[in-house]
């Protein structure tokens, strides 16, 4: 992927979230991760009768039911009709829109679900951005710190470019899969539409529908 096909636009239907206004002036989709906690007031007043403040900085839609296993920490939205199931723990910062599932024993920080998008069971989601209809197997871990604790680059065909995040797990695009207890590598953006083997490890920018068997191999869905 070039340069270009990363602009927030180009990886993200933007109507298939409640919360555009995180994106609103960037130009890659990551600048609205740490938009959460300094907007997260703005997000919450625009919040209809609809939502719950279930604890302070906590807002759950009123369909939703959260089980007394899961944590729930600060600046937290659920949206409606989202499955939160056994033991999450949803630390802070997380936005999860309708219809969503954070599933048993995920752990989320700094994430941002579209509609429908869906972690289901033992997954690590850190300073990440879900898109619409992206589902991601059991096991799978966004990492998002470097073992040398540097600042992250996206590297692109045509270059990289610099996050300014020491901390970035990656964007799974909107109807994109990744199979089973995949590493999807800090910085790593799945194209929409794009199929990621189970077992893999990723890194860097994969294609829009495009089969990523591994770094060597990946051919297009089409």
């Amino acid at each position: 992927m070039k340069k270009e096909e990363l602009l927030t636009t180009n990886l993200l239907d933007l109507s298939k979230t409640d919360y555009s206004l995180l994106f609103k002036g960037t130009n890659y989709p990551w600048e609205a991760i740490p938009r959460i906690n300094s907007m997260f007031r703005e997000l919450t007043s625009r919040l209809g009768p609809d939502y719950n403040r279930i604890k302070d900085g906590v807002y759950v839609h009123k369909s939703v039911t959260v089980l007394k296993s899961v944590y729930l920490g600060r600046n937290i939205i659920i949206g409606r009709d989202a499955d939160i199931r056994n033991s999450a723990f949803i630390r802070e910062n997380v936005i999860i829109g309708d219809d969503c599932v954070l599933g048993n024993s995920c752990e989320a920080k700094n994430v941002i679900m579209f509609n429908n998008s869906q972690a289901p069971h033992f997954n690590y989601l850190g300073d990440c951005i879900l898109g619409y209809k992206a589902h991601i197997g059991a096991g799978v871990v966004m990492s998002n710190l470097k073992l040398d604790k540097n600042l992250i680059n996206v590297t692109c065909e045509d270059g990289k470019i610099e996050t300014g995040l020491k901390k970035f797990g990656g964007v799974i695009g909107d109807n994109a899969e990744v199979g089973c207890n995949s590493v999807i590598n800090p910085g790593t953006i799945i194209g929409r539409g794009a199929l990621v083997y189970p077992l893999s490890s990723v890194r860097g920018c994969i294609n829009p529908n495009t089969i990523y068997k591994s770094e060597n191999e990946q051919i297009n869905r089409n």
